[in-house]
């Protein structure tokens, strides 16, 4: 409770944080928050061409299938980057002045969250185009989508303390990403993988089992409860351990950085 009341009275710290980090991100860009919708457009135009025509996909949903992987993933690969370098980007505050450095990575993850969930709003002309009509089922997407910052946030508290003491996790990162993106179906429909034995490669990604969620969600579908409870435990086992390992290292960190 003592911990929970101290970030409570913090809170206002932690919005400058992200507002912050959200000013950083558009400084100096003429298209700005236009950005967060134009890019992953313009990449799901691309996918769909290319992946769409060399798989054979006629199904008109798919650049609707495709958006749903690009969003979540993007937001999960620059939110997971940004809190690993966010102690040793803010070395000299940390070395001057007193501010509980769980504030740095959460405001990393949030200020992402905050424009991953703007963008989602490029989703509702998609449907449209893709002749989705509106269901109710749609109201179950923001459940995927909360699961995915406590994921996000367990991956990131992780992140965050290794990349501290050993600075290249940041480049394994990048190239384990890499992996995660063609083990996530962000692409391609994952029904051939489903039927070979490989298919422990997806059904144990808790990152895959999130985005077929929002993808259910959005196509008017009901949810997967086995994706549901298998991205639920990873999010709540990383999030616990994210915390315990940060807490326990965090007085190192000003040897560290």
């Amino acid at each position: 409770m003592e911990h929970l009341k101290a970030f409570w009275k913090r809170r206002g710290l932690l919005w400058e944080l992200v507002k912050k980090g959200v000013k950083l991100k558009y400084r100096k860009s003429y298209l700005g928050i236009l950005w967060s919708f134009l890019e992953p457009l313009l990449t799901t135009i691309v996918l769909t061409v290319v992946f769409g025509t060399l798989l054979g996909r006629g199904d008109e949903k798919f650049p609707l299938y495709v958006l749903c992987g690009k969003l979540l993933y993007s937001f999960y690969s620059v939110s997971t980057k940004s809190a690993a370098k966010s102690i040793r980007a803010n070395a000299s505050m940390i070395t001057k002045v007193y501010v509980p450095k769980y504030l740095y990575p959460l405001s990393s993850i949030l200020y992402n969250y905050v424009i991953t969930s703007i963008s989602l709003l490029v989703l509702i002309p998609l449907c449209i185009y893709c002749k989705q009509p509106p269901s109710l089922h749609m109201l179950y997407a923001f459940v995927p989508f909360a699961l995915l910052f406590i994921l996000t946030y367990g991956s990131g508290m992780i992140l965050a303390t290794i990349s501290v003491f050993f600075r290249d996790m940041e480049y394994i990162w990048d190239v384990l990403m890499m992996l995660l993106m063609y083990c996530s179906a962000i692409m391609y429909t994952p029904d051939r993988i489903m039927k070979s034995g490989f298919s422990w490669i997806l059904k144990y990604n808790p990152l895959y089992c999130i985005i077929m969620n929002f993808r259910y969600a959005m196509m008017g579908e009901p949810l997967s409860m086995e994706y549901f409870l298998m991205a639920l435990a990873y999010g709540i086992g990383l999030s616990v351990l994210g915390t315990y390992i940060f807490y326990k290292k965090q007085d190192d960190f000003i040897l560290a950085i």
